[in-house]
């Protein structure tokens, strides 16, 4: 109590002030030291990392001063990430395009992997209670702007209540806990790390693609696990089970650790995933490998995928071909030149660059010699070590993952700024259009600008989040391997991909993947499948994966095929009808019989054009279009034939690519045709030179340009999500329904979506032009046309969605060749009446008389 009361004084008088009772002034440094790295700026920001790994508590005294908290186990691997926050800002602050002018500064704390000692940190940063506070006035810049960090979802958890008060924005690069995608609750919270949500889901793809229905989870006992384990269960409960799942001990819970290792070497799962951080693991991983429990497959969560501790050759007979994900790794230039330059700062205690030259070189500054007892023996360090001779994992950039995710971090920020100082006067975001002064900026101005942030770093990866704050869900796959030197290797084999197509998610380089089982994958099913003679048995009080195999009754057999169906006396079974509309149905035969005829009759009346392609009647109707015209007819009515027969892949693209470029091309033609009748008229009026605007040249290129849209539809479509065969048995359970899957309902939609908007188009333009004089009575044709055309494909519609199984493919065929017979008729058979029947009216002259 005593330590947090100078704490609360000043914590309060910043954000309610309230006059406290004297003294006025609460100096905080005597009891809240905290391991720290400091630079000034015009723009402070501040970072809290994991970088020692045990705090030592003092007992609690109300009769004395207390004494300091301490933090042990430094670890120089981890200070890497610290070091890359450093690192980007001095990156940034050379950086002659990004805030010029303005100089970045940082102040960074060690939150010793302990939930108090990060809100400390968090306190310090927000209120800056790290200095003597004297004045409560709230006006200027806060001492920090944003917080990059915690790295530990519960950590984060705790630290976002506090500022998401001040609308203080935390980015976090490591904590990756659903609950924070939840903006009501954490408003300025982001993450360049993706959520759990994504791993759930990039486990589970790898699960399902392994055939794998039978798993164990181990999570810990943060939100981090909790969280994961509850996403993991509603994933994998919609096709496999869980055989166990249990929380992973402390390394004092002894009993517990037994526990659970036993429940792990007597389950019949071999497939394990494990939510967890290396170290909360280390413990039961030990006593996993003591055990000598062997034949399993680990599946790791991001947080363990890379821990040294567990990764070694003595580990490797349980753990070897373990497949974890991982954050995505990146490369930052200059990075390890950067981390080999460090240099000590003697005098302070607590800097954590001093604090990691004592671990580095195992000795001790002056400043930190009093506490050590005065019969430990120790080397005096004196700055002059050089880390350029040295080799450790601070200095291993080939791995760079979680600094990658802090790099990004700061870059963020740092866009964020540069967009809020690029704001033009009259044109911001604030009110009456006001922009930010960065010089006295405060965090809630910053947050609007996060974000909206939107850039490709150096390693073209794009950073952004969603409207959760999150980032995009990427992951590389990896799998743990040994060398010929008999050192663990940490292989990418894969990339999980969230934004990518349904069902591509996933990417495995199956001849990379190493498995520890003589050399192939584990096999892991509650119980295998029955042998014929045999049936199924739920066991009670245990998952459906789980069930006996027992012997049929007297009587009854089993068929390892399911497509069979009772016969009519219902006395045997026999083999389901497959069903699809076929040639040699009579429904397909008069399907087939139509179009052959429609097929014919546009051959006939384009033989019959190009015959008489010098008369009158063909020229004035715009011979070109009109031959053109008539062989996209033939078209429309020959893609009929595609949905005829047995569908297949090939066949199912086919159908409807032919379908929509067929169409489309006809009703291009039309309307072009539509477009010439109105500016032909329009050039009869004097002084007006229309056509020359569009002439041969220009019809053509109109009709190539709408057709050409509708490809690069059924581009897109086909390689996304194709069309593909199915077998449907929802309808009839007697009989399969064998029919093309439209695959993307979207692409399909846009594909009938685009011939209506060119049909009501071409159809508004020529009932305009109806009234047109008799020379040019063509639109009054086109119009009938088109109002045919329209009307059957609106009375498709509703008949589509109705009709059941091959019936379907028939509404689909007869629209296709009632809309072009209604299209060859209207257009063309008062020509062809002229040209064959009255050929006396087939002159120039009889033409301008209908006019006069």
């Amino acid at each position: 109590i005593s330590t947090w009361t100078p704490t609360i004084c000043c914590f309060l008088t910043l954000i309610m002030n309230v006059n406290v009772v004297k003294p006025p002034l609460c100096k905080i440094k005597e009891t809240f030291q905290l391991n720290e790295l400091h630079r000034k700026g015009d723009v402070m920001l501040g970072g809290i990392f994991e970088i020692s790994f045990k705090t030592i508590m003092p007992e609690m005294s109300f009769t004395s001063k207390p004494e300091q908290w301490t933090c042990e186990r430094f670890d120089i691997s981890v200070f890497q990430t610290a070091q890359t926050m450093v690192f980007a800002i001095e990156e940034i602050n050379k950086d002659l395009t990004l805030l010029p002018n303005i100089t970045l500064g940082y102040s960074l704390y060690d939150n010793c992997m302990h939930l108090p000692v990060a809100l400390r940190a968090a306190v310090a940063l927000v209120s800056g209670l790290d200095e003597v506070i004297s004045d409560v006035s709230c006006e200027g810049m806060p001492p920090v702007l944003a917080i990059v960090g915690d790295p530990a979802s519960t950590n984060t958890i705790a630290i976002s209540r506090i500022t998401s008060l001040f609308h203080i924005p935390l980015v976090s690069y490591y904590a990756t806990c659903p609950c924070l995608s939840n903006k009501k609750e954490y408003p300025s919270f982001f993450r360049t790390i993706p959520s759990d949500t994504f791993q759930v889901k990039a486990m589970v793809e790898i699960i399902k693609h392994y055939g794998w229905t039978w798993v164990g989870i181990l999570v810990s006992n943060d939100d981090y696990g909790l969280y994961a384990l509850k996403i993991f269960n509603e994933e994998v409960n919609k096709f496999g089970c869980i055989s166990f799942a249990e929380i992973i001990p402390n390394a004092s819970e002894e009993k517990k650790l037994l526990q659970v290792a036993s429940i792990i070497k007597t389950s019949t799962a071999k497939v394990i995933v494990a939510f967890s951080g290396g170290t909360n693991l280390f413990p039961l991983a030990k006593e996993i490998v003591r055990q000598n429990i062997t034949g399993r497959q680990w599946i790791a969560s991001e947080s363990w995928s890379f821990p040294v501790e567990i990764a070694t050759k003595e580990n490797f007979g349980s753990y070897g071909g373990t497949i974890g994900i991982a954050i995505r790794r990146g490369h930052i230039p200059g990075f390890q030149k950067f981390l080999l330059q460090a240099q000590p700062e003697p005098g302070l205690s607590n800097n954590l660059i001093n604090l990691f030259w004592e671990k580095m070189f195992t000795c001790k500054f002056p400043t930190n010699t009093k506490k050590q007892n005065s019969s430990n023996a120790f080397r005096l360090c004196t700055g002059e070590e050089d880390l350029k001779n040295t080799t450790s994992a601070y200095s291993d950039v080939s791995e760079i993952r979680a600094s990658y995710n802090v790099y990004k971090s700061v870059y963020v920020l740092a866009h964020a700024l540069h967009d809020l100082m690029s704001c033009e006067n009259g044109k911001g975001p604030f009110r009456d259009n006001s922009c930010a002064d960065i010089h006295r900026v405060q965090p809630w101005q910053l947050l609007h600008y996060i974000k909206k942030v939107n850039f490709t770093n150096h390693l073209r990866d794009r950073v952004a989040f969603d409207e959760n704050g999150d980032a995009v869900g990427i992951y590389d796959i990896v799998n743990w391997q040994l060398t010929a030197d008999g050192n663990v290797e940490i292989k990418t084999v894969g990339v999980f991909d969230e934004s990518a197509p349904s069902g591509k998610e996933l990417f495995l380089e199956e001849d990379q993947i190493f498995w520890n089982f003589n050399s192939h994958k584990v096999r892991s099913v509650c119980s295998q499948s029955c042998q014929p003679g045999t049936r199924k048995a739920s066991r009670k009080g245990e998952p459906i994966c789980c069930f006996d195999c027992v012997q049929c009754a007297e009587g009854e057999i089993t068929n390892e095929i399911a497509d069979f169906w009772s016969n009519k006396e219902r006395n045997q079974c026999v083999l389901k009808e497959i069903d699809f509309l076929s040639y040699e149905d009579t429904m397909g035969i008069v399907l087939t019989s139509t179009t052959s005829l429609g097929v014919c009759l546009s051959v006939g009346v384009l033989l019959v054009f190009i015959r008489y392609r010098n008369t009158p009647v063909v020229k004035a109707n715009n011979s070109e279009l009109s031959f053109l015209l008539l062989v996209s007819l033939t078209l429309c009515f020959l893609c009929a034939l595609c949905f005829i027969g047995p569908p297949s892949h090939f066949t199912c693209a086919l159908r409807h690519v032919a379908f929509g470029i067929s169409f489309v091309l006809c009703i291009s033609c039309i309307l072009v045709k539509t477009i010439v009748v109105i500016m032909a008229f329009k050039a009869t009026l004097p002084g007006n030179n229309m056509m020359k605007w569009f002439g041969a040249a220009q019809q053509r290129g109109s009709v190539l340009f709408f057709t050409f849209i509708q490809s690069l539809i059924c581009i897109v479509w086909l390689s996304t999500s194709p069309p593909i065969p199915s077998k449907n048995t929802k309808y009839q359970n007697a009989k399969i329904i064998f029919e093309c899957d439209v695959g993307s309902v979207t692409g399909f939609s846009c594909l009938l979506g685009y011939i209506g908007f060119l049909a009501c188009f071409c159809f508004a333009l020529a009932f305009l032009a109806r009234n047109l004089p008799d020379t040019f009575n063509e639109a009054k044709f086109i119009t009938f046309s088109m109002l045919i055309f329209c009307a059957v494909w609106v009375s498709f519609i509703p008949a589509y969605i109705s009709s059941p199984g091959k019936y379907t493919v028939a509404v689909e065929v007869f629209a296709i060749l009632a809309s072009s017979f209604g299209l060859l008729f209207a257009i063309f058979a008062p020509k062809c009446y002229i040209i064959l029947l009255k050929p006396e009216k087939n002159t120039k002259r009889a033409l301008m008389g209908r006019q006069a």
